[in-house]
């Protein structure tokens, strides 16, 4: 039999033609293993769409489980200059705060010295010694050759030396500046020396200059009359509760600044709280209905149309919010103004939100955050959803489940490629021999003919 090297040489026909005809119809076998694939992996994406929604949901319920949002309180101040913060601590009320002086830093500068790298005479000093307002003081040990930017870098490497050090050049010469790390008048920087290894003062190579001493002052105020004093110009708990600061006022010598704080209930905060809870599930319940709406004009589907699991989460988070709380004055949030529309969504009624958080903060606690963690609505929610979330709940399960499909699809999809492979290498072999077999058989048919020829001009019936 002659050897064919291409489908079709031997026999004329289009075998290559027809293999690729049959190779392409044997691969519209895949077709629907790779639409189900992509529609697995599409539901796999819209599971996480679904499972993030419903996380930012938990976070915000959370925020409203906290029975101190409910106790929180806020200071406003009235009059420039001086800030207040409250915490749970702070009792209601009006506080008069009246400032006359700001808390300050001591700083000191040395004499002059010529060369702030050259190595000074210590004159046996071993240390240099800094003294503060409140009678204690600090050694900076020193080494023999010790220049004025040596004895700088010393004290600032010191994390004790309550002091920060700089160079200042005056045109003139070079002056160690001393600046206290802490305002207050005890925090204050007021004199240093040199001394030697017993602790006794020394010349040394330069003193105080002290017309470039500062004393650090205390903060002085009163606060209803009651006078207050500081190291600080962030002072704590001189109101119960509040820190006042009042590092921004500007004071001239003699001059007072005066400022009324009044501690009241934070109910901004908590307005604000129920606020977002209830954005929160409007945007879960929008992430839902765009999962499974369905689109007439255009005849398209959500990812999760009729999928049991966006039902079950969706039944499951409506009981909750349509069920009651058994202890506290208000039992459904229609009694807060908080209504369930008939597209799932909530609609929030903020005027009488804002005269609750106002007039019965208390009640709201109870309502949302409950006697304990677990009992009130927020905790109940907070519950279903931590059971939903669980690496065993609802929506795991969903995504795993998707995730095994689209592996097996993957298994099918590459055991049925082969298949198709085993098949069309079948139909190249079969095509091969019949090309064969027909070359053979025009070869034979061209022989034969040209017998018959010859035999006839032999026989004189050639025409």
């Amino acid at each position: 039999m002659a050897t064919i090297t291409s489908l079709g040489v031997g026999s004329g026909l289009d075998l290559t033609g027809l293999l690729d005809q049959l190779q392409k119809a044997e691969r519209g076998k895949l077709a629907p293993i790779t639409k189900q694939k992509a529609d697995q992996s599409a539901k796999v994406s819209a599971y996480g769409q679904l499972q993030t929604s419903l996380n930012a949901f938990k976070d915000v319920v959370g925020k409203i489980n906290d029975p101190k949002l409910y106790q929180s309180l806020s200071a406003n101040v009235q009059g420039e200059g001086v800030k207040a913060t409250a915490t749970a601590d702070a009792l209601p009320g009006s506080y008069r705060v009246q400032v006359s002086q700001l808390a300050t830093a001591g700083t000191l500068a040395s004499t002059r010295v010529g060369d702030q790298d050259a190595a000074l005479d210590l004159q046996g000093a071993t240390a240099f010694q800094l003294s503060f307002g409140s009678g204690d003081s600090v050694d900076i040990a020193l080494t023999a050759d010790s220049s004025l930017s040596d004895i700088r870098d010393a004290i600032n490497a010191d994390k004790e030396s309550g002091v920060s050090a700089s160079i200042i050049n005056d045109g003139t010469g070079y002056r160690l500046a001393l600046s206290s790390k802490e305002s207050g008048a005890e925090a204050s920087i007021n004199s240093f020396s040199f001394v030697d290894g017993g602790g006794v003062a020394v010349a040394g190579p330069f003193s105080e200059d002290a017309a470039t001493q500062q004393m650090g002052k205390d903060a002085v105020l009163k606060v209803n009359g009651i006078d207050i004093t500081s190291a600080s110009n962030q002072i704590e708990d001189a109101i119960q509760g509040v820190t006042l600061n009042i590092a921004s006022l500007a004071l001239e010598d003699g001059e007072t600044a005066t400022s009324t704080v009044s501690v009241e209930r934070n109910t901004l905060a908590l307005r604000e709280a129920v606020g977002e809870f209830v954005k929160a599930y409007n945007s879960l319940e929008g992430t839902i209905n765009n999962l499974t709406k369905y689109d007439s004009k255009t005849q398209t589907a959500g990812k999760l149309l009729g999928d049991s699991t966006v039902r079950t989460i969706e039944s499951r988070l409506r009981s909750v919010m349509i069920g009651s709380v058994a202890e506290g004055e208000f039992s459904t949030l229609n009694q807060l103004g908080i209504t369930l529309q008939r597209d799932g969504k909530l609609e929030l009624d903020e005027d009488k939100l804002s005269d609750l958080a106002a007039k019965s903060p208390d009640a709201l606690s109870d309502f949302f955050a409950g006697k304990d963690e677990a009992s009130g609505m927020a905790g109940q929610l907070t519950t279903t959803l931590t059971n939903l979330l669980s690496d065993n709940g609802t929506i795991k399960g969903a995504i795993t489940g998707a995730e095994n499909r689209v592996k097996s699809l993957d298994e099918r999809f590459e055991r049925m490629e082969k298949t198709i492979e085993s098949t069309i290498a079948r139909y190249r072999k079969q095509f091969g021999q019949l090309d064969g077999m027909v070359a053979q058989m025009n070869q034979t048919s061209s022989y034969l003919t040209q017998q018959f020829d010859a035999l006839d001009a032999q026989l004189g019936r050639k025409k």
